[in-house]
């Protein structure tokens, strides 16, 4: 067990990850406006869309509008996520975004089926051809993530060789197409992982591959998310991904109970308590977070939007006790 780290990176999803599974339209100034509020948070990256089908995920289909509407503050990375060439291009072609190339692999191919339609080996195929788009487009790339890294709705547990292969195969796949590695995401996808699982599985991978750097990217569907943040920052974990008010979820995973990915807020109170540093102004992010809950017009599972800060309160009990 590492040391707990001094820093961490936490990297913004809620505008991709939180509106992709919303029942309702969200208008695109609206996800504008949430784009904008988390810029003044301090957050380092904000993952603003997703350039994927419109008929698969019908409230990502304004992503050119959403990309080129945002006002950019110096010091963020603005990114997005795509599946193939045409989304990369399309990307590309706004000249707003901050063009970096990640490879995926997933960890369950029945979910690989339902979620891109795609076998596994049509899945490496993809990668090997997102490899030389790269290159053209002079992309660099230099991470990549495993899904369903610790189980799966459909095909139960995911074996700890099985990740670890995985690994393998990303490590060989960027070694054939000329770049090198230094992060990789291990997503809880389906919200199976416990803190004893990511004690396990980013054990054996840090193990087997110690130069890599590890990240999570960790859904909260049974409760787990801070849990299993926590176990990764025993773990010296130093990168997560996390969504504003804890939103998101998969539209193709199949959950019957909410599927939010761990708070950012939450994250980062529990990080400010530990004097671990993030870099992220805790009450604006609560803004952004209640921005967030009247944006989709419903209750977000955030806990720390509610409760508010212990540093708002330790001032009022301080102020008190001077009188």
């Amino acid at each position: 067990m590492s040391d707990l780290p001094s820093r961490v990176r936490i990297l913004e999803e809620g505008p991709r990850e939180g509106f992709q599974i919303e029942k309702g339209a969200i208008p695109t100034r609206r996800k504008i406006e949430l784009i904008d509020s988390l810029s003044e948070t301090g957050v380092e990256q904000i993952q603003i869309t997703s350039f994927v089908s419109p008929k698969a995920v019908p409230n990502m289909a304004d992503a050119v509008e959403v990309a080129k509407g945002f006002s950019r503050k110096p010091g963020v990375r603005y990114t997005a996520l795509w599946l193939n060439d045409k989304g990369l291009e399309r990307a590309i072609a706004t000249e707003r975004l901050d063009i970096r190339g990640s490879l995926s692999l997933t960890a369950s191919e029945t979910f690989l089926k339902r979620n891109q339609n795609r076998t596994h080996d049509e899945n490496v195929a993809a990668v090997k051809s997102m490899l030389g788009t790269y290159k053209y487009h002079k992309v660099p790339v230099n991470r990549a993530s495993i899904m369903a890294a610790f189980g799966c709705n459909f095909e139960g547990d995911v074996s700890v060789t099985k990740v670890l292969d995985l690994v393998q195969q990303l490590l060989d796949l960027a070694l054939e197409g000329g770049v090198t590695l230094e992060l990789i995401s291990l997503a809880d996808t389906m919200a199976w992982a416990t803190p004893a699982s990511i004690h396990k599985v980013v054990g054996a991978v840090r193990n087997r591959y110690p130069g890599l750097e590890l990240s999570l990217h960790l859904h909260d569907t049974r409760g787990m998310g801070i849990a299993n943040a926590f176990a990764g920052l025993q773990m010296g974990v130093k990168t997560f991904d996390a969504a504003v008010a804890g939103l998101g979820g998969c539209p193709f995973a199949s959950h019957s109970g909410a599927s939010g990915n761990v708070c950012t807020e939450d994250l980062v109170f529990m990080c400010d308590e530990m004097s671990i540093e993030t870099g992220i102004n805790l009450e604006k992010m609560i803004e952004s977070a209640l921005l967030a809950e009247e944006i989709v017009g419903h209750p977000l599972p955030g806990s720390v939007m509610k409760g508010g800060s212990l540093g708002r309160l330790r001032q009022k009990v301080k102020a008190r006790l001077a009188q």
